[in-house]
């Protein structure tokens, strides 16, 4: 009776010695056709111009196999990945709370921070937090949000439309600006304010790492708490 006990099943391609069929369709080092040859053909082949047979079609009859230098194979498809990582841009939503009766000075604060995040290309999760008699008055939280929806109109729109949930009124703005633009945006920024410093030309800015996914909760004090999520 057969009985799987575990451990790691490995993607990693077939090459020389662990092909183990009778006859090949082989591909050059250059993509050219061979045609289908014994394995021991192929393998003597391999030899010759110092390369790795290696199966790169499986399934197919007979499985299609190509010489090439796998380590530096691996080793390119490594760089290629690691770059893609680090040009990626993942979704960042931010959280806003106020409180329906906010003052003024306090809304030009939270509002600040909510222009801040959509020009970094982030979403913000706006949140109206009702207490007490608040609650029968919901439509100070909805004349608040479109308030502030108004406010940050050339940075953002209104992704989705306020919503009662609870004692909290939501609503959550999307910016304009796509997260790469606002990546590659700051980073032309940072070159040149280091140019300028520096007195020179502003110098080629560096990929950006791949934004966390996080969502950050300002407070009624004005500061701001960034948790990453899982």
């Amino acid at each position: 009776m057969w009985c799987y006990r575990g451990g790691s099943i490995s993607t990693e391609p077939r090459i020389n010695d662990r092909i183990r069929v009778p006859e090949v369709r082989l591909v050059g080092p250059s993509g050219e056709q061979v045609g289908i040859v014994p394995l021991a053909k192929a393998l003597e082949l391999a030899q010759e111009y110092d390369l790795d047979l290696v199966e790169v079609a499986a399934s197919a009859r007979p499985p299609v196999c190509k010489l090439m230098d796998y380590g530096k194979f691996k080793y390119e498809s490594a760089m290629k990945a690691r770059e893609a990582r680090k040009n990626q841009a993942h979704t960042v939503i931010k959280e806003m709370k106020l409180r329906p009766k906010i003052d003024p000075h306090d809304y030009d604060t939270k509002k600040g921070h909510v222009v801040r995040f959509l020009k970094q290309g982030d979403k913000v999760k706006i949140t109206i937090m009702f207490r007490g008699r608040e609650q029968s008055r919901p439509e100070l939280g909805y004349r608040l949000l479109q308030r502030l929806a108004e406010d940050v109109q050339d940075l953002g729109f209104i992704e989705s439309n306020p919503k009662q949930d609870g004692r909290n009124m939501i609503m959550v703005l999307g910016p304009h600006k796509k997260k790469t633009e606002a990546m590659a945006e700051a980073r032309e920024a940072q070159a040149a304010r280091k140019a300028e410093r520096q007195g020179g030309a502003p110098a080629e800015a560096a990929p950006a790492e791949a934004a966390e996914v996080e969502s950050t909760e300002v407070d009624a004090d004005g500061s701001a708490e960034a948790n990453a999520e899982a």
